[in-house]
């Protein structure tokens, strides 16, 4: 059994480096004294880099202007963005040209990927629900009216839903299948409403009010929405690993140089043991992210559905990079709280990761039905 990642898995993590190695974290004003957004915007500048380096389009297959990767790429690209808090919709609009691409007719998929991949066209998702503890597309209903849809409902907490061109929004039908529309922002009936998350970016609360959509604009291929969603917390994961391993990598830089008693403080057994105890999250962080994202990429067979991988995945995720941030806060000690240091920063996103698309209990009950439901012999 190999490990290791492809060739072209490995070029795309190069990619990745080389073009996230100048962005700053704190290139915007810090959350913490921000009452409302941090940005209007997201980085622009970064999403042209992203463009211009094929790094957009890594979902997208060749035919369309992409890469033709896996979600296995996808999350190496996420994991080195979240190191240095890149402020771009990157899992967002990968997931939702992912979708187009798996299960969008083809007239769609011309008009919509080639676009997405140069970074001319921003997709982002309607994943949060009305709360965020019910499913997203009970949140919205779907009716349909000869060649069009007609939606109604509301999604709240929708990521770059102010800057984005479509949201991608699921909805349910009378009969209780889910469908994806492609509502473009500004469409009559869609009004947007603005929210903060915890990092201090920008939301949208999305009202639809009678949108109609042209069926065209509509997936409603089954489970097409299961396995974007899937790919969204999976992402979510890469996401967490990421700035997991970046305020480690930070607590060990701090401890070692910052002195008690005449030693470093990275030296008392105590610090050493709670950096293990960490470490230790973020490699289990690490491996069950893998497993779902292989999952995802190669649809293999398993003992419980690539949902229960997943959910295994989020459950690490959302205690495990908690878990880090909170270390590593008590190891710097006040430093840590120091809004002129990047620290409190990876603190609030590490909180808006936790919680994005359900905490570690959510995920524990989806498996939990999930185990119930299939006998493992």
């Amino acid at each position: 059994m190999d490990f290791t990642f492809t060739e072209e898995q490995q070029a795309v993590v190069e990619a990745a480096k080389a073009l996230f190695a100048g962005v700053a974290p704190d290139g915007v004003p810090s959350p913490a004294l921000t009452p409302g957004a941090v940005a209007e915007d997201f980085d622009r500048a970064l999403w042209s880099r992203l463009a211009d380096s094929d790094l957009l389009g890594v979902l997208v297959d060749s035919e369309h202007g992409g890469v033709g990767l896996d979600a296995i790429a996808l999350c190496l690209v996420l994991r080195e963005s979240a190191k240095v808090l890149a402020r771009v919709p990157l899992l967002e609009n990968s997931a939702a040209s992912w979708a187009v691409e798996a299960h969008g007719g083809e007239e769609l998929r011309r008009r919509i990927l080639p676009r997405a991949a140069r970074g001319e066209l921003v997709l982002t998702v309607a994943a949060n629900g009305r709360t965020g503890h019910d499913p997203a597309e009970l949140a919205v209903t779907a009716q349909r009216d000869g060649d069009s849809w007609v939606l109604d409902g509301l999604q709240s907490a929708v990521p770059w839903a102010h800057n984005a061109d479509l949201v991608v929004v699921p909805a349910h039908t009378p009969e209780g299948h889910a469908v994806l529309a492609l509502v473009p922002r500004g469409h009559e009936g869609l009004t947007i409403a603005e929210q903060f998350s915890t990092s201090g970016e920008r939301l949208g609360e999305l009202r639809l009010s009678a949108v109609r959509i042209a069926a065209s604009d509509v997936i409603e291929a089954d489970g097409a929405w299961d396995r974007l969603r899937d790919l969204l917390a999976t992402g979510t994961c890469a996401l967490a690993l990421g700035l997991g391993e970046r305020v480690l990598a930070m607590t060990g830089e701090y401890t070692s140089k910052r002195e008690q008693f005449g030693f470093p403080v990275a030296t008392f057994q105590a610090v050493a043991v709670q950096a293990a105890d960490r470490y230790i999250d973020l490699r289990a962080m690490e491996v069950t992210l893998w497993q779902a994202a292989w999952r995802i990429s190669t649809a293999a067979d398993g003992a419980l559905p690539t949902a229960g991988d997943v959910a295994v995945a989020k459950i690490w995720a959302s205690d495990g990079v908690r878990r880090v941030v909170q270390t590593a806060q008590h190891l710097h000690g006040g430093f840590g709280a120091d809004t002129d240091y990047p620290l409190h920063r990876y603190h609030a996103w590490a909180k808006q990761l936790e919680l994005s698309l359900g905490p570690a209990a959510a995920h524990e009950e989806t498996l939990g039905d999930l185990l119930a439901a299939h006998a493992l012999g």
